[in-house]
């Protein structure tokens, strides 16, 4: 069994201890990590290794953005990805396991949904058909991969609170939908958490930080994912979403979420 968990850490440096917790709740062998806002050089590279991750992927380039691999098995191949010409730390991979990891941070684009007048957001879509050319244009559909992390969409209704407010709002627009639609495409990707969970059944990674008792108001959306290729599909063992994590002090607005693949040769 390989465990792989993805946790936007809203600052690895500031939530060293809850990493550390979250490695012996889940006893995972990897964990992607988004929003370090670390540079490489103040990654606590030391720290990590000492609680079991002595193999690590880096990108950061200080108190923003920020993707990482850690990893209790050997990582090869480790690449990083700028793209849209932004040198910017949102996309890492590596291979582990025989597998290639992806780490990937989709830019949250803004609070406006209007490619004209927003930047951020016309960046935000610019960034994922990126990716979808990325793995269309340097992978196969009999590879091998895992991508994980937050990709700032939450596609389906019951990934949202209210899905016809939510629908004008920034990570449930229509145009993101279609754009994250296209990346799933480029390589005809598994949605691991919707193998597990119905498509009806509201599920939730991120809650804002502005509700007072985020748990009762539970005005939650999905944007946390892990998504495997077909050559993997039968290795899903199952998915969880670590919801209580979200209790934690100081919180990540995001909780994680884990992945467990069978071995090749285990049954099914």
């Amino acid at each position: 069994m390989l465990t792989i968990a993805s946790w936007n850490i809203n600052s690895v440096r500031k939530r060293l201890e809850q990493l550390e917790r979250l490695a012996e709740v889940s006893v995972a062998d990897v964990i992607c990590l988004q929003e370090t806002k670390a540079s490489v050089e103040a990654f606590p590279a030391e720290a990590i290794s000492a609680f079991g991750y002595a193999h690590q992927a880096v990108s950061g380039f200080g108190g923003y953005n920020g993707v990482a691999i850690l990893s209790k098995l050997p990582l090869t191949e480790i690449n990083r990805y700028p793209h849209c010409g932004r040198n910017d730390a949102r996309h890492i991979s590596a291979t582990v396991d025989g597998l290639s990891v992806h780490s990937l941070y989709v830019p949250a684009g803004g609070a406006l949904p209007d490619i004209e007048l927003n930047p951020k957001f016309a960046h935000k879509l610019k960034f994922v058909d990126a990716v979808a050319d990325h793995f269309a244009g340097n992978h196969g559909y009999r590879d091998s991969i895992v991508v994980a992390g937050d990709f700032n969409v939450a596609p389906l209704p019951a990934d949202v609170w209210d899905h016809v407010k939510l629908s004008r709002i920034v990570t449930h627009t229509p145009i993101e939908i279609a754009a994250l639609e296209r990346m799933k495409r480029s390589l005809q990707f598994i949605d691991t958490l919707r193998e597990v969970v119905p498509p009806d059944d509201p599920i939730f990674t991120w809650w804002s930080y502005r509700a007072a008792d985020w748990q009762a108001a539970n005005k939650g959306r999905r944007l946390d994912h892990i998504w495997v290729t077909q050559p993997l599909k039968d290795r899903i063992a199952g998915v969880e979403v670590l919801t209580d994590i979200r209790h934690w002090t100081p919180p990540s607005d995001h909780v994680p979420v884990i992945l467990k693949l069978r071995g090749e040769t285990e049954s099914l």
